[in-house]
């Protein structure tokens, strides 16, 4: 499969891209901008800002947003006023990347240091109650996670070790047992990442102008190729939730390198996504 251009060159590093549940489209960020971008009905893409970084989103069961932001987290209420909560950390050198909410309506998201530094990097989670934890450490560029339908598993992948993971996952336990799920060569670039309604993992590989389907089993099924090489992630929407929407970056290129870096990219892929799971708070 081939992906389609939807929009510009509209990011200069696009990531995050989530189907909204109330009918009004996808959003994603322009991460580093501290913007929240989302497409409308007529192909235009409106611009919000909402901090020094907005690394991802997702929504809140009464409206609105959760947002992971550089040091922390912050609420958008329904209204569309953020509040930042207090910061997790005071680092300036680390900020957060990706994240999820899992199937008890708590919100986890990973953090990297912006020089990448090894093992400078962790899982934070935030709760519905606003109380946040160190869930575990150790990690360089905490990127994609996602969640099996049944809501047992979780994939994960830590981009500096050219793997997706899988954890088993329960309430009380949270993420355990993390082992390998499908291993990357050395110079593939796992970034983010997103599970469809039959449990296929589809994993934009960063560098490498492409995003890659496992089904169940970790078996590579499906490629879908992009016409720009700095893919950032993926999510399913759409009427149907069948829509391949694609983040793309432009982040460290020249001026006119690569006209199509930061642009969004989409393609129909025949399988239903996953309805977005929501901040409990």
């Amino acid at each position: 499969m081939r992906a389609e251009q939807l929009t510009d060159a509209v990011a200069v590093h696009g990531e995050g891209p989530v189907w909204w549940p109330d009918g009004s489209g996808l959003r994603w960020v322009d991460m580093l901008a501290g913007d929240v971008l989302s497409l409308g009905g007529d192909g235009a893409v409106h611009r919000r800002h909402v901090g020094d970084v907005a690394a991802v989103l997702r929504p809140r069961r009464g409206g609105g947003a959760v947002l992971a932001v550089e040091r922390g987290f912050a609420l958008e209420d329904a209204d569309g006023t953020v509040r930042p909560l207090d910061p997790v950390w005071r680092d300036p050198g680390v900020r957060m990347n990706d994240g999820a909410c899992d199937p008890d309506g708590r919100f986890w998201a990973g953090s990297m240091a912006y020089d990448q530094a090894p093992g400078a990097a962790a899982m934070y989670r935030l709760d519905p109650d606003g109380s946040v934890r160190q869930v575990f450490g150790d990690l360089t560029v905490s990127n994609g996670l996602d969640w099996s339908p049944d809501g047992t598993l979780a994939y994960y992948a830590d981009t500096s070790t050219h793997r997706v993971d899988v954890f088993d996952y329960d309430r009380d336990g949270g993420l355990t047992g993390r082992r390998p799920f499908v291993t990357l060569d050395d110079d593939a670039n796992p970034d983010g990442l997103t599970v469809d309604s039959e449990g296929g993992v589809w994993v934009a590989l960063y560098g490498a102008g492409s995003v890659h389907r496992y089904d169940a089993t970790g078996r590579l099924d499906a490629v879908v190729e992009v016409p720009t090489a700095q893919v950032t992630a993926c999510t399913l929407g759409g009427p149907e939730l069948d829509q391949l929407f694609i983040t793309t970056s432009r982040e460290g290129m020249d001026d006119g390198e690569d006209p199509l870096a930061g642009a969004l990219f989409g393609v129909g892929v025949g399988v239903r996504g996953q309805p977005v799971r929501a901040f409990g708070g």
